[in-house]
C-alpha cells in the first residue's frame, strides 16, 4: 500500500477534555490581549500602604482646608486667606502645628485606602467584559461602591475625630490631650455615634468623590491603552491622569465637603441635620460659602490622587512578582 504524503495527512483537534490538566487550564486561560485582574487583597494592601505614604506628605493642605471650612462668617474671621492661615499657625506652634491632627487621619488613612481599592477592585472584576476590560459607566458603579464602603468603615468616624481635634487644638483650652484620650472623651461623652455624625453627608461625599475619581481615572487610562489593555503606564502619566481625577471630584462635590466638615466640628449641634446645615449655611453665609477652602483643597486633592494612585500601581507590580494569585 503506497504511503501518503505528509502533507495530505489530517490531524482532528483534540477535544480539552483529552488535554492534560496543565494544558486545559492554560487554555482556559483568558485570551491573549486580555486585561489582566488585580487580586483584592493585593489591592488591599497596595491601598493601605498608599495611603499612609500620601497623608504623610500632604497633611498640612488638609489641615488649612479644614481651618478655613470652620471659620465662619457668623463671627468675626480668624483667618483672612490660605497665607495668613500658614502664618498664623507656624508663628503659634511652630511647622509641626501644620500637623496637628495627623495622628487621628493617619489612623483612619491606611485603612480607607485599603478599603477603597479593596472594593474598587473586588466589584471591578465582576463588572468587566470578555476581555477584562472594565468601561467608563461600570468604574463609576465600582468607584461609587468604593466610596460608600469607605465612608461607613472607615471615613465617618475617623473625619468626625479629626475635626473635633482639630477645632479643640485651636481652642483656647484644649481639652484633649492626644488621639486617643480624644476618642475616649468623645465616646464617653456622646456614645459611638459620636464618631459617625454627619454620615449622610459623608456617604453623598465619598460616594459622589470615588465615582467621579475612577470614572475619569478608568476613561483616561482606557484612552491611553487603546487597544492593548495591558500598556504599561508610566508613573508620571498616571500622575498626570490621577490629578485631573482628583481635580474633578473637587470641583465636583466641595460643597459636600464643607457640609459634612461643619457636621463633624464641635459647633455641631447648631445644625439638625445635613439639610439644616446646607440651608443655614446658604442662609446666613451665602452660596459662596460651599466653596470655602476649594483652592487649599484642590492643591491638596490632586496631589493626594496623583500619589495614591502612582504608589498603589508600583506596590501591585511588586506584589504580582512575589504574591502569584492567578
Amino acid at each position: 500500500m503506497p504511503s501518503m504524503p505528509r502533507s495530505s495527512l489530517f490531524v482532528p483537534p483534540v477535544s480539552p477534555a483529552y488535554m492534560p490538566s496543565g494544558v486545559r487550564s492554560l487554555a482556559a486561560a483568558a485570551p491573549a490581549g486580555s486585561a489582566k485582574l488585580t487580586h483584592p487583597g493585593k489591592a488591599i494592601l497596595a491601598g493601605g500602604i498608599a495611603g499612609g505614604i500620601e497623608i504623610c506628605i500632604t497633611f498640612p493642605t488638609e489641615y488649612v482646608k479644614t481651618q478655613l471650612q470652620l471659620d465662619e462668617k457668623a463671627n468675626p474671621p480668624r483667618y483672612r486667606g490660605i497665607y495668613d492661615c500658614v502664618k498664623q499657625t507656624v508663628q503659634g506652634h511652630g511647622v509641626k502645628g501644620l500637623y496637628r491632627g495627623l495622628s487621628s487621619l493617619l489612623y483612619g488613612s491606611i485603612p480607607k485606602a485599603a478599603v477603597r481599592f479593596g472594593m474598587f477592585e473586588f466589584l471591578s472584576n465582576h463588572m468587566r467584559d470578555a476581555d477584562g476590560k472594565l468601561d467608563s459607566k461600570h468604574s463609576l458603579l465600582c468607584g461609587l461602591g468604593a466610596g460608600v464602603a469607605e465612608a461607613i468603615v472607615v471615613v465617618c468616624p475617623m473625619e468626625t475625630i479629626k475635626v473635633k481635634f482639630i477645632h479643640d487644638q485651636c481652642s483656647p483650652n484644649p481639652k484633649y490631650r492626644g488621639f486617643f484620650h480624644g476618642v475616649r472623651e468623645i465616646i464617653r461623652a456622646q456614645g459611638i455615634m459620636g464618631t459617625y455624625q454627619g454620615l449622610t453627608a459623608t456617604i453623598l461625599k465619598q460616594g459622589s468623590n470615588q465615582a467621579i475619581r475612577f470614572f475619569v481615572m478608568t476613561s483616561l487610562r482606557n484612552w491611553y491603552r487603546g487597544d492593548n489593555p495591558n500598556k504599561a503606564m508610566n508613573p508620571l502619566v498616571t500622575g498626570a491622569f490621577g490629578a485631573i481625577a482628583g481635580a474633578a471630584s473637587v470641583f465636583g462635590n466641595t460643597p459636600l465637603d464643607v457640609v459634612k466638615t461643619r457636621l463633624q466640628g464641635l459647633e455641631a449641634h447648631k445644625y439638625k441635620n445635613t439639610l439644616d446645615c446646607a440651608y443655614k449655611i446658604l442662609k446666613y453665609e451665602g452660596p459662596r460659602a460651599f466653596y470655602k477652602g476649594t483652592i487649599p483643597r484642590l492643591g491638596r486633592v490632586c496631589l493626594d490622587v496623583a500619589i495614591v494612585f502612582i504608589i498603589y500601581d508600583e506596590v501591585v507590580k511588586v506584589l504580582n512578582k512575589v504574591w502569584k494569585t492567578d
